[in-house]
């Protein structure tokens, strides 16, 4: 699933994906202005009670009240949201953060496959917030970040025809902590943990490499027309986005690990 800051209607508005009513719930949160009900720490978002599996899993969190009323009613915006840091931008980067807590992915795993994410109230809110405008530069950012240096090593066959070029490999092997781009080149010194990254159920590292696989398309018509891309022509762009991948990767894991070690 992909949750964006803003969302547009069919005419091209813009429309702010982070609610008053939840500003309202996260400065009432922080603030003590408050109640909640159940006990324990009050998630943001859901509706409804707990389905069996949810029960068993644990993941019978209590719901947010907005003093007495219905989580769905609008409140009237509470003063003070700003001063205390609580922005809608700060409130997005919290979320993010939140999202790629392994703590929390790992206990509500089962739940996260089925249904919209709850939103737990961390203690230490300013510190989310950090992680996840971390997060957010890196992971939007990502073409921009320094480059993680790699070993490059190149062994051209000798006996290859000057107009021809190697053949693709695009494999990776993070026991080796090494990347085969072709027949000629390889890249080594990656560290394991930027394996742990992933982006559904691949690394990071994986998701590129898939992306510049040589695919001949389905349709005859379109792969007799249109299928030019060759690998070589793109090989050198590879290599530097797989160091800036690594790079984001390493650090991103490094984010991670720290969360590990943060209140609940």
């Amino acid at each position: 699933m992909t949750y964006a800051r803003y969302r547009y209607t069919k005419s091209g508005e813009r429309v702010d994906n982070i609610t008053d009513w939840a500003v309202a719930q996260f400065v009432g949160r922080y603030a003590g202005k408050f109640a909640t009900t159940g006990g324990g720490e009050p998630p943001l978002g859901g509706g409804g009670g707990p389905n069996k599996e949810s029960r068993e899993s644990g993941y019978a969190l209590p719901r947010v009240s907005f003093q007495g009323s219905s989580p769905s009613a609008s409140p009237p915006p509470l003063p003070g949201g700003k001063d205390l840091g609580i922005t809608k931008d700060a409130i997005f980067a919290y979320c993010y953060a939140v999202l790629h807590d392994p703590l929390y992915r790992e206990k509500y795993a089962l739940n996260l496959k089925r249904e919209f994410p709850r939103i737990p109230f961390y203690p230490d809110f300013d510190q989310w917030v950090k992680w996840g405008e971390a997060l957010l530069t890196r992971h939007i950012g990502y073409e921009d970040v320094k480059p993680f240096t790699l070993t490059r090593v190149d062994t051209p066959a000798p006996k290859r025809a000057s107009d021809t070029h190697s053949k693709p490999k695009l494999k990776s092997s993070p026991e080796l902590g090494q990347i085969q781009i072709d027949e000629d080149t390889q890249l080594t010194g990656i560290p394991a943990a930027a394996w742990e990254y992933r982006l559904g159920n691949r690394s990071a590292i994986d998701w590129v490499l898939d992306q510049h696989k040589e695919k001949a398309p389905r349709d005859p018509t379109i792969r007799a027309k249109f299928n030019t891309y060759r690998f070589a022509d793109y090989k050198e762009s590879c290599i530097s986005l797989l160091t800036k991948v690594v790079r984001v990767s390493v650090e991103t894991v490094a984010i991670a690990e720290e969360m590990k070690r943060a209140e609940r």
